[in-house]
């Protein structure tokens, strides 16, 4: 098999309120802007280097009803985790369906994301001696 040539390098979001969607996602993230914001948009880079960077454009389009591509946040403390994002600015999205492993909710702008229960992992690293979440 021929080696990839490719990797994902930037999440694009579009977002109405450009300043209030960099507050919540460098903090829910802890990443930080890769050059200086622009009026129209940042790129959020992991200090780690580890995750794809994100970036941010404006539009004055809101987020689309029916949403084809959203983010996936592992935590391997899944409950902590929804309530620091809620504390930051998320809301509850729709209610997932029962004995699921996620929760969804809904950034500043509206855009749906999913916490996703990873304990035993650390970082995309599952821990030894421990069971494996069902997600």
């Amino acid at each position: 098999m021929e080696a990839a040539s490719s990797w994902v390098g930037s999440i694009v979001v579009d977002c109405t309120d450009l300043p209030r969607m960099l507050a919540f996602w460098q903090a829910a993230l802890h990443y930080l802007p890769r050059d200086r914001p622009e009026p129209d948009g940042v790129v959020l880079m992991d200090p780690s280097g580890h995750g794809p960077n994100l970036s941010l454009y404006r539009t004055s389009d809101p987020p689309l009803p029916d949403y084809r591509l959203h983010l996936d946040l592992y935590s391997a403390e899944p409950e902590a985790e929804v309530e620091r994002l809620l504390r930051l600015g998320a809301t509850r999205g729709p209610a997932a369906r029962p004995g699921g492993d996620f929760v969804t909710l809904r950034d500043p702008d509206g855009n749906v994301f999913d916490v996703i229960d990873k304990r035993g992992w650390s970082h995309g690293q599952r821990v030894a001696n421990v069971p494996p979440s069902s997600g």
